[in-house]
């Protein structure tokens, strides 16, 4: 498959995102109008440079508001139409997008329509340049795709064809199939980008919240099946308005975007094999035969993974881990020792691991440093990211010691691909020792889930490495109250629950107030009560919950007074739905890090979100008050 992508996707100078698609290894590059008008490289040297980049140039775009205008107007279209042919011509591109009209269209008539738009066919070809016509979901007459080819099958030229744009026909939730019966011939560009599903004006919802694939909800794998299945072969194309990727670092944004398509190629090859595996079993003998059709666009995949088993352990960085260890003493964790040749602790407590890493943590406040996931093979996990363009992380070791497979998250957390076991154990923490002489009892724990602040400008770049590369499914997202602002919650998981990764998109700060949102970890116990009593022995600083709390939470469910006494005499929260209940504490934080209790009863699968503003209102106080 072909990549290309749109300069408008970018932030910085013409120049600056053709050396950002470059480096991130897109195939050719759509020039969008403006960003040619206010470079000061000529049409020469833009041709020039992209040669010597190894990019195509593909498509030039925009051409607006032609079709469906009075006479003395479409001579002064031609007129521009020409100016553009000309100066592709000194680009040394052949192809012009034309939109349907959305401002200057006075004339709903098609076969005046059809009459203008061979005028301007006849006048590309005599140029060499092809004129790929779309439909806008917001055009004033023309706003369907299906509605765009029969124009151009009316017109009937070699020079003009159409263009598909996944937003603009899922934005107005037009049917995808007919696509398959489209001349690919005459198929001359195909644009993709996703989106959120909003309830707004669909100019809107354009222009500001566009996304690459796999970070909104649009069907772009069945989209791109049925374009494959049409015959297409040109450039599968990225045309993303968002007002955050044209803030945020150029080369970073063009590597999330081809992660995206990468990720796009593999998911359309297997919506075809799905959907040709069906026709084959369900068919006549010839409908078993195009279920085995191969098309004329080769879909790369990816070596295939499973999910994460499970987490294998957390880890937390710091200068001065002294209130780590007697945070996580207190909880009930067990000293495993240090690392026989690294600067490095292990706290244990049953199945969840914490690794508290002081090494190059000079003047560093406590945060969460690396997050380890159990996976069938670590090695093809690993080659896997690095196909969807994930930066490797590498750790010294000694030659009898576990190789771990790293890579980086879009947050700079470090994500380690561990061999899983079927009894959960790890074999690496052989590797310390000399902890407790005599530990306490073993209790039975895991960790539940991990919550990750993620910077505003790599939000959506999280949710696209973590469901790529790690294969974790993305929930509906929601938005929990603070006294910061609402912040947006984005919770990845496992199909069984085993892993549960929270990605929280913390309001924007004033530079000079103090850090107001915090990340944890959060572990599972099966008896939350007794935890909490055990801690409160040790001398635990249990985050405290207001008595309101209590007073609604009798409000809103009715519970047992002797149970209420506990809940509130331990500062426990509660959460029940249809299907269980849900216990936890909070710990006070250290750093930017604290800790999560939590006890799952029946299937409760939630996260107690209507707790969610308490805990961020205390935790603001509690820091103010600091």
């Amino acid at each position: 498959m072909r990549t290309g992508i749109a300069t408008v996707c970018l932030s910085g100078t013409l120049k600056e995102k053709m050396q950002a698609c470059a480096i991130a290894g897109f195939d050719g590059i759509e020039i969008f109008e403006q960003d040619l008008v206010t470079s000061p490289l000529s049409p020469e040297d833009i041709r020039k440079m992209a040669a010597d980049l190894g990019l195509g140039l593909d498509l030039y775009q925009p051409f607006r508001d032609f079709d469906g205008v009075t006479p003395d107007l479409l001579k002064a279209n031609l007129k521009r139409a020409e100016a553009k042919f000309k100066l592709m011509a000194r680009l040394g591109m052949d192809t012009i997008l034309v939109c349907s009209n959305v401002a200057t269209a006075t004339i709903d008539d098609d076969q005046l329509r059809a009459e203008q738009l061979a005028q301007l066919a006849a006048l590309a070809g005599d140029h060499g340049v092809k004129v790929a016509y779309e439909a806008l979901a917001w055009g004033k007459h023309v706003n369907d795709y299906e509605h765009a080819y029969r124009l151009v099958e009316a017109v009937d030229h070699p020079n003009l064809g159409t263009c598909l744009d996944s937003f603009h026909i899922l934005s107005r939730d037009w049917d995808t199939a007919p696509i398959e019966d489209i001349n690919a011939d005459k198929i001359f560009f195909v644009q993709v980008a996703d989106a959120p599903k909003l309830s707004m004006d669909v100019l809107s919802w354009s222009r500001h919240y566009r996304v690459f694939p796999g970070e909104g909800q649009f069907e772009l794998a069945k989209f791109m099946g049925h374009v494959v299945r049409a015959g297409y072969t040109g450039p599968v194309s990225l045309e993303v308005f968002n007002d955050v990727f044209r803030q945020s670092d150029v080369e970073r944004t063009a590597v999330d975007a081809m992660r995206s398509l990468i990720w796009l190629e593999e998911q359309s090859a297997k919506w075809l094999a799905g959907t040709s595996a069906e026709t084959a079993a369900a068919g006549t003998s010839e409908q078993k035969a195009a279920g085995r059709r191969r098309y004329p666009m080769e879909l790369a995949t990816l070596p295939k993974v499973n999910e994460p088993a499970g987490f294998n352990f957390a880890e937390v960085k710091a200068d001065d881990t002294a209130q780590l260890e007697k945070l996580l003493g207190q909880l009930g964790f067990e000293f495993e020792g240090r690392h026989r040749t690294k600067d490095v602790q292990l706290w244990t407590m049953g199945q969840a691991r914490v690794i508290i890493n002081e090494q190059a943590a000079l003047h560093t406040e406590p945060a969460i440093a690396a997050l380890g996931f159990d996976v069938d093979s670590p090695v093809i996990a690993s080659a896997r990211a690095q196909q969807l363009k994930a930066p490797v992380v590498s750790r010294k070791v000694q030659a009898d010691e576990e190789v771990f497979q790293g890579i980086s998250a879009p947050d700079s957390t470090e994500i380690f691909l561990c061999q899983g076991s079927p009894d959960g154990t790890a074999a690496w923490t052989q590797e310390f020792g000399e902890g407790l002489e005599h530990p306490r009892a073993a209790q039975t724990a895991v960790i539940d889930h991990v919550n990750l602040a993620q910077p505003w400008q790599h939000f959506d770049e999280a949710v696209l490495f973590y469901t790529s590369a790690l294969a974790l499914e993305p929930q509906p997202f929601a938005e929990v109250p603070s006294p910061s602002g609402l912040v947006r919650s984005q919770v990845m998981q496992a199909s069984n629950g085993a892993v549960r990764l929270v990605l929280n998109l913390a309001p924007v700060q004033q530079a000079s107030a103090p850090k107001t949102y915090q990340e944890h970890i959060a572990f599972a116990v099966d008896d939350l009560v007794a935890t909490a009593r055990s801690a409160q022995e040790r001398g635990l600083e249990f985050l405290q919950i207001p008595a309101n709390y209590y007073e609604d939470l009798d409000a809103r469910f009715d519970l047992e007074p002797g149970f209420l006494a506990t809940l509130k005499e331990l500062n426990l929260l509660y959460d029940r739905d249809a299907n269980g209940e849900f216990l936890h504490f909070y710990t006070a934080t250290v750093g930017s890090v604290f800790f999560e209790m939590v006890e799952r009863r029946g299937n409760y699968d939630g996260y107690g979100a209507p707790n969610a503003p308490v805990r961020h209102a205390v935790q603001y106080d509690s820091l103010h008050r600091a």
